[in-house]
């Protein structure tokens, strides 16, 4: 006797062998379709006539629109029963819902065929902006159907649309996608594509355990927690702001080494005063979305950190202000009342950053799968590959290509959306 190690071989091998076909062949699975104006009491209606006849429910799913409803099931009819007498009744308590319903018989090839394809791994496609348009979310489902990937479920995650102006609006839908890809790195190329033409944020991961299973989250600190660099704040007290701008932007853009970069920048702060600390901080910045975000996720029980290129003295105030569980910032060393240009300790780097990650996974006792990291810069790129879902933030267009997924035209709370949760959830949950 030969070994069947899966479901789908299984089934494969009683197909073939003719005793699933010719069990298939005596039972009747009909696919019910039913929509119209949705109202209480509508399904349960239906399913209690169901009920009556003993029907085996196969598949089902809803969605409602603007009270509008659709809702599918794929049934069994036990041979017993007459399946002429069934959709009778259920043709009239459709009429008397003032709804319409319609059947369709399933045959054997194409009951086999719905249970292969519920086999392969399911791809989760999010787009997520402003505002959504007919174009970016045309262009998303062509790439799909270029790709022979079907759309199984089409979820709005940030709810209706307010007719009233608001000040940072979002849209998001999330598709779950079956089908077996060929080319991952084609369809990858085309959504960022999409993305540039359409100012649309896309992203695309495999449907697996650890999307449901996160439990850390880390932050880069400027520019993506707060909404500045530092270092470029401290060095326009200095005097050396432009110089200082310019070896910043050269490594944010992977055109110098960090360590290098770091540095030469810090060197330039020689002989500034320690009250300026004090003073930038008390005018920092938080980005947007970024406390919405942080109060959502220590409800829901995450351990939050911060792990920087930028210094200690900034990472323990934000550590106090938002209540982070974790920081790892470079420390600016001071001396005499004066920053002496220079840092104690090892220069938090990017393979650094990835290190710290490591290090935080072994003290919480969890997989890398289960974190999500989150950065502008080109250092962040260690970091972000190793999480279970790195996120590149407002990034320049070298790091945003070579990063999991972006986050460029919506706030720090677009994470929400990309971790699933929808706007319902954290208005009626987490405010």
């Amino acid at each position: 006797m030969r070994f069947i190690d899966s479901e789908c071989m299984l089934f494969d091998y009683f197909f073939d062998s003719g005793l699933i076909e010719r069990e298939l062949a005596m039972r009747e699975i009909i696919l019910i379709n039913i929509t119209g104006k949705d109202k209480p009491g509508l399904t349960c209606s239906l399913t209690n006539i169901l009920a009556q006849y003993e029907v085996i429910i196969l598949d089902i799913g809803q969605a409602v629109i603007h009270d509008y409803l659709s809702l599918g099931i794929l049934v069994e009819i036990p041979s017993k029963h007459s399946s002429s007498s069934i959709l009778k009744d259920l043709l009239f308590q459709a009429h008397k819902l003032e709804i319409q319903i319609q059947f369709s018989a399933i045959d054997v090839k194409n009951y086999k065929g719905w249970v292969a394809r519920n086999g392969y791994e399911r791809l989760i496609i999010t787009l997520l902006g402003r505002t959504l348009t007919a174009e970016q979310l045309s262009g998303v489902t062509t790439a799909i159907a270029d790709n022979q990937l079907n759309i199984d479920i089409i979820t709005n995650l940030s709810g209706s649309v307010s007719m009233e102006t608001e000040l940072f609006p979002k849209a998001c839908i999330q598709l779950t996608i079956s089908g077996k890809l060929n080319d991952p790195r084609r369809l990858r190329h085309r959504l960022l594509e999409i993305s540039e033409e359409t100012n649309i944020d896309i992203s695309f991961h495999v449907d697996n355990i650890y999307r449901h299973a996160r439990k850390l989250v880390v932050f880069d600190m400027d520019s993506t927690l707060i909404q500045c660099e530092v270092i470029n704040e401290l060095a326009k007290y200095a005097g050396v702001g432009e110089e200082v701008s310019r070896i910043t932007e050269s490594a944010m853009n992977g055109e110098m080494n960090f360590k290098e970069s770091f540095s030469k920048r810090v060197a330039l702060l020689k002989g500034l005063d320690e009250k300026i600390l004090a003073e930038v901080a008390k005018n920092l910045e938080l980005t947007e979305g970024a406390q919405r975000v942080i109060i959502t996720l220590k409800k829901l029980g995450y351990k939050i950190g911060i792990i920087s290129g930028g210094f200690d003295y900034f990472g323990k105030y934000l550590q106090n202000k938002l209540g982070l569980d974790y920081v790892f910032t470079n420390a600016l060393e001071i001396k005499d009342g004066k920053i002496t240009g220079d840092v104690t300790g090892d220069i938090i780097d990017g393979p650094k950053k990835a290190e710290i990650l490591k290090t935080i996974t072994t003290v919480e006792n969890i997989s890398l799968q289960q974190t999500i990291a989150i950065g502008d810069g080109s250092n962040d790129l260690p970091m972000l590959s190793i999480a279970g879902l790195g996120i590149a933030f407002h990034a320049k267009p070298l790091v945003k290509e070579k990063a999991q997924k972006f986050i460029s035209n919506v706030g720090l709370d677009g994470l929400l959306y990309l971790m699933g949760i929808s706007e319902r959830e954290i208005r009626q949950n987490f405010q």
